[in-house]
C-alpha cells in the first residue's frame, strides 16, 4: 500500500534524535497522512472516524461521570440525579455519555451496513472483518451493563430478564444455567451486588474495545481501505494522501454528525431512552412491558420470535455469530452489491427486515407482532445461509470497471 513516498522529515534538532529511536512521527505521518487512500470513497466511509470519535467521547465522559457516580443499589438512582442538578456540568456530561451510546450504535450499524453492501469483508479483509465484529459484540455488552447502572425500573428489571435468559443451559446440563446466572448477581436474585460488578466492568469494556479498534485499524493499514467500487488500490493514480483529502471529507461527515448529536443532547437528552427508567427500582413491581434499549431492539424480537426458550437464546446470540461467516457465506465474484444487480434487492429486503424487527422488539410479545417477528427471523438468517451462497453463484453481476481511476474518470479520461 506505500503507493506514496513518505515526506516526513523532523524539523528540529530533537524531533530528529527522537525519530532516530522512537519513529513515532515517522510511523503517524505514513499512517495516517501520505497513507494511500481510494480517490473515489464516499460519506459512508466517514462512520469509521465518527466511530473512534465516539469512543473517546465515551471513555471521557465515563471517566467524569465515574468519580460522581455512587455503585449501590441505595444510592445509585439519586447519585446520577445528583450529577445532571449539583455537579458542574453534571447535565451536560450526563447527556453527552447517554445520548452518545446511541449516537454510538446509530453510527455503527451505518458501519456495518456499508461493509455489507460494498463487499468489505471479502478477502483480504476476512480478519478484519471479524475483527469489526467482536468490537460489535463487546460495544453491546458495554451497553447492556451501562443501563443498568441509573438503577431504574427498565434497568432492574431489564438486567433480570436478560440475566435469567442464561438459565436455558439447564436444559443442556441440569444447574449449568442456575450457576452461570448467580455467578453474574453475585448472589440468588439482582441486587447491589450485581450492580457493582456490572459497574465495574462497564468501567473496564470500553478500553478493551480501545485495544480492539487499535488491532482494527492496524489490520486496516495491512490490507488498505475497500471501496464504492469494490476495487484494491493498484497504482498511484488510484488514491489520494489520506491528508488533506480523506480527512477533510471526515471532518465534513464529523460535523454534520455532531449536529444530529447535539441536537438531542441540548433538546432532547431523554427522547430515546424509556420512561419507566426515571422510576427508581422497585424489585415488588413488574413494568407492564419490559424492552431493552433501541439498540437491541432487533435482536429482542429474534429472541421473542422463538417459542422455546433455549432455542430462542441461541437464535440471539447466532444473529450476531452468522456475521463472522460472512466472508465465507458470500459466494460472489464482485465485492460491491453497486454491481449486482439481483442481490441488491436482496439486500434492500435485508434493510427493510432489520428495521423491521426493530419495531417488533418495541412491541408486546402477543397476536401479530409474535407472527411477523418469526418472518422476519426466517429472511434475516435466510439472507445469510441461503441468499448468499445461491445468488453468488447464479447472479450475472456486471461489468466493474478495470481500476478506480477508471470508475472516476471513465475509459477515456483512465486512460489520458
Amino acid at each position: 500500500m506505500a503507493l506514496h513516498e513518505s515526506t516526513y522529515e523532523p524539523k528540529s534538532g530533537f524531533g530528529k534524535w527522537l525519530d532516530a529511536r522512537l519513529p513515532i512521527g515517522r510511523m503517524m505521518h505514513s499512517q495516517f497522512v501520505d497513507f494511500p487512500t481510494p480517490r473515489n470513497l464516499n460519506y459512508l466511509w466517514t462512520f469509521g472516524g465518527i466511530l473512534t470519535f465516539m469512543l473517546v467521547a465515551q471513555i471521557v465522559t465515563g471517566v467524569v461521570l465515574a468519580m460522581h457516580y455512587q455503585p449501590s443499589a441505595t444510592d445509585a438512582f439519586d447519585s446520577i440525579e445528583r450529577i445532571r442538578r449539583d455537579v458542574n456540568f453534571g447535565w451536560l456530561i450526563r447527556n453527552l455519555h447517554a445520548v452518545g451510546a446511541s449516537m454510538f450504535f446509530i453510527a455503527a450499524y451505518i458501519h456495518i451496513f456499508r461493509g455489507l453492501y460494498y463487499g468489505s469483508y471479502k478477502a483480504p479483509r476476512e480478519v478484519l472483518w471479524i475483527i469489526g465484529v467482536l468490537i460489535f459484540l463487546v460495544m453491546m455488552a458495554t451497553a447492556f451493563m451501562g443501563y443498568s447502572l441509573p438503577w431504574g425500573q427498565m434497568s432492574f428489571w431489564g438486567v433480570t430478564v436478560i440475566t435469567n435468559l442464561f438459565s436455558s443451559l439447564d436444559s443442556i446440563y441440569n444447574g449449568l444455567g442456575t450457576a452461570i446466572v448467580e455467578w453474574l448477581w453475585g448472589g440468588y436474585s439482582v441486587s447491589g451486588v450485581t450492580l457493582n460488578r456490572f459497574f465495574s466492568l462497564h468501567y473496564l469494556l470500553p478500553f478493551v474495545i480501545a485495544g480492539l479498534v487499535g488491532v482494527h485499524l492496524w489490520a486496516l493499514h495491512v490490507v488498505g481501505q475497500n471501496s464504492p467500487t469494490g476495487l484494491d488500490v493498484k497504482t498511484k493514480s488510484d488514491s489520494v494522501p489520506m491528508h488533506p483529502y480523506a480527512t477533510s471529507k471526515d471532518a465534513v461527515g464529523m460535523f454534520a454528525f455532531l449536529i444530529l448529536f447535539m441536537w438531542f443532547v441540548f433538546y432532547l437528552p431523554d427522547y430515546l431512552g424509556h420512561a419507566d427508567n426515571y422510576i427508581p427500582a422497585n424489585p415488588l413491581v413488574t413494568p407492564p412491558h419490559i424492552v431493552p434499549e433501541w439498540y437491541f431492539l432487533p435482536f429482542y424480537a429474534i429472541l421473542r420470535a422463538i417459542p422455546n426458550k433455549l432455542m430462542g437464546v441461541i437464535a440471539m446470540f447466532s444473529a450476531i455469530g452468522v456475521l463472522l461467516f460472512v466472508p465465507w457465506l458470500d459466494t460472489s465474484r464482485v465485492r460491491s452489491t453497486k454491481y449486482r444487480p439481483l442481490y441488491r434487492w436482496f439486500f434492500l429486503l435485508f434493510t427493510i427486515t432489520c428495521l423491521a424487527l426493530g419495531y417488533l422488539g418495541s412491541k408486546p410479545p402477543e397476536g401479530s407482532y409474535v407472527f411477523w417477528a418469526r418472518v422476519f427471523t426466517f429472511y434475516y438468517f435466510a439472507h445469510f445461509l441461503i441468499v448468499m451462497p445461491i445468488i453468488g453463484w447464479v447472479e450475472k453481476p456486471r461489468r466493474v470497471p478495470g481500476s478506480i481511476n477508471e470508475a472516476v474518470l471513465g475509459p477515456s479520461g483512465a486512460k489520458g
